[in-house]
């Protein structure tokens, strides 16, 4: 079921009480979205699909047009969340790492409509790593305003310098405040540093900290009056057991991007050293080999199971089906 932004909140704040994290996962192809649905569907636990700029622009979708690929991959992501197998799945699609001279057009359209049938991205963020707060700040307020002169839910994730170590509880203070006094009721997500960094890191994390976690989850709790969890960047680097123990302190979203693409990669290249003799234009199983789906279906087989050990550490598992069976029907997808 694909979630609207109401609905996306809904399931983030239950995520925020019962602590749970829901994964979100840089998908960079339509394979790669079905294989999370379908782990998502195996240990009936909700799940974010989110695109980046690289991804919106990518051949898969926009092939080099931002504003067109926005369009194709929520649709793509709406097709099959709607669809029979994944019905009981809460689906999100989110914007993720968004930055540039199309940024506000790009986010106008997952705000208001990506196509003629009105359908809207699940929740909202932008990439803010290289913007000022204040810049940071004036975006989102923007974005809010869009919502606003449209007439259209948002749910938002505010980031602040992911990569740049801990953020102190000034500068978030600052952030959130700014945003929740002017435009209270639309933050669901903070996403500070915590001592990670996006892609892998040789040495590891030694910054990462659970208790700025929890004291980052605390103020913004504080600061919005109601439940709200943390987005966690850069998780590719951290074990099972800091992923647990950030989820129990406050964790509600876990971005897997770069972890995610060295699985699927090693899958392809496993799949074709193995049917390297089958891929002689002169062998009779030729075609089958060479077809896409001999390759993605290939994938899949350890893919998945990946993704379904990643939302079961993040404790999401058994959390989906119930949660479309008391927030609605796929039909309030569309605002």
């Amino acid at each position: 079921m694909y979630l609207s932004p109401e609905q996306s909140r809904q399931l983030l704040e239950q995520a925020a009480r019962e602590h749970f994290a829901v994964l979100a996962v840089n998908a960079d192809s339509p394979a790669a979205i079905v294989d999370c649905l379908e782990a998502a569907k195996a240990v009936d636990a909700p799940v974010i699909i989110e695109s980046s700029l690289w991804q919106l622009s990518s051949h898969s979708f926009g092939n080099g047009d931002a504003l067109l690929g926005i369009e194709r991959f929520a649709a793509i992501v709406e097709l099959y969340a709607n669809s029979g197998p994944y019905i009981d799945v809460p689906v999100l699609y989110h914007t993720d790492h968004i930055k540039g001279p199309q940024t506000v057009d790009i986010l106008s359209k997952g705000i208001c409509a990506v196509n003629a049938q009105g359908l809207t991205a699940s929740t909202i963020s932008l990439d803010s790593s290289e913007l000022s707060a204040d810049e940071n700040i004036a975006l989102i307020n923007e974005l809010c305003s869009i919502a606003k002169n449209n007439n259209a839910s948002l749910t938002l994730e505010m980031e602040a310098g992911v990569d740049d170590g801990l953020t102190s509880l000034d500068e978030a203070r600052y952030l959130l405040e700014a945003v929740e006094e002017n435009n209270p009721g639309y933050l669901a997500l903070w996403a500070p540093g915590v001592g990670t960094r996006h892609g892998f890191s040789a040495e590891g994390f030694p910054e990462f900290s659970t208790e700025h976690i929890s004291r980052q989850q605390a103020l913004a709790a504080e600061i919005t009056g109601r439940d709200i969890g943390l987005a966690l960047h850069g998780s590719s680097g951290l074990s099972d057991e800091q992923l647990s123990d950030a989820v129990d302190a406050g964790v509600t979203k876990v971005n897997w991007s770069t972890d995610s693409l060295a699985a699927r990669s090693a899958a392809a290249l496993s799949y074709y050293d193995m049917n390297r003799e089958k891929l002689q234009r002169t062998h009779t199983d030729f075609k089958n080999t060479a077809m896409d789906n001999g390759l993605q279906t290939a994938v899949s087989e350890s893919y998945i199971d990946r993704v379904k050990n990643r939302m079961l550490v993040l404790k999401g598992n058994g959390k989906g089906q119930a949660f479309c069976n008391t927030h609605g029907t796929n039909a309030d997808c569309l605002n």
